[in-house]
């Protein structure tokens, strides 16, 4: 399987659980004190670092650090919308597809030759 496969998979995988432990105690943990919130959302994000770090080092194997990072943003932006969309019940907005397309311009911009 190519590095970039590899890391991208790992990346929405770890993007997942990033997104639910940053966004996910405001639909669940309303009532409950930041803290309990954030030792959840710590819990949470632990999976996501044992998804990520792994998919930075496979990816370091052939892509720049740029091009990791961009991957990454682009990868958060593809898991965050929906996210948004369906499981927080945000409208979906025209400004996502000019976020999306500037992410675009990035991703084009960092591994273009």
């Amino acid at each position: 399987m190519p590095v970039w496969l590899q890391t991208g998979g790992l990346l929405v995988a770890s993007n997942v659980f990033m997104t639910f432990a940053w966004y996910g105690h405001l639909k669940h943990l309303q009532n409950r004190p930041w803290i309990i919130a954030a030792f959840i959302a710590w819990g949470i994000a632990l999976f996501e670092y044992l998804l990520q770090v792994p998919a930075n080092r496979i990816g370091a194997q052939e892509l720049s650090l740029g091009q990791l990072k961009i991957m990454q943003e682009a990868i958060t932006l593809a898991v965050f919308v929906p996210f948004a969309v369906f499981y927080m019940d945000q409208p979906l907005k025209l400004d996502y597809l000019w976020a999306t397309l500037c992410m675009l311009g990035a991703v084009y911009f960092i591994f273009r030759g």
